[in-house]
């Protein structure tokens, strides 16, 4: 099982949102990088969501509850054949209970490499599991 980040911004689709909806498709992703990383998301992995603008924290926990499949709406293909954009289905898990925010990501050293921190607009990423307890830890998950 792998834990990923995915951003969304709180006021277009919030970490409420999906617990009020208790599941959704993860859409609206274009990023060719981002998308390599959602064709790589299988059942099970879990999400840490993430919200974007002026909040910039972790905002919940979530778990995939579709692989990823291609996005209907964006019927393209790879040269490989396999389809250019991907959703996968996510569901709540838990809501955050500490403020874990990116001023508090990047002033801790453990976090350089992290993309988060390098790779600040990249909206879907993997994170590495020796991360993934620290970043639970600090935002009550």
């Amino acid at each position: 099982m792998a834990t990923w980040l995915i951003k969304s911004e709180p006021d277009v689709y919030s970490y409420d949102d999906l617990v009020r909806e208790k599941r959704t498709d993860w859409t609206d992703v274009t990023n060719p990088a981002a998308q390599k990383h959602m064709r790589s998301i299988a059942k099970g992995d879990e999400v840490l969501y993430y919200h974007t603008g002026k909040e910039r924290r972790i905002a919940g926990l979530g778990k995939v509850v579709k692989s990823a499949y291609p996005d209907p709406n964006k019927p393209q293909t790879l040269a490989s054949g396999e389809p250019k954009f991907v959703l996968f289905d996510v569901a709540p898990v838990k809501k955050a209970t500490k403020p874990c925010t990116l001023a508090d990501v990047k002033a801790d050293e453990r976090f350089e490499d992290f993309s988060l921190v390098r790779e600040s607009r990249l909206s879907v990423m993997p994170v590495p599991a020796k991360l993934d307890k620290i970043l639970r830890q600090m935002a009550g998950l």
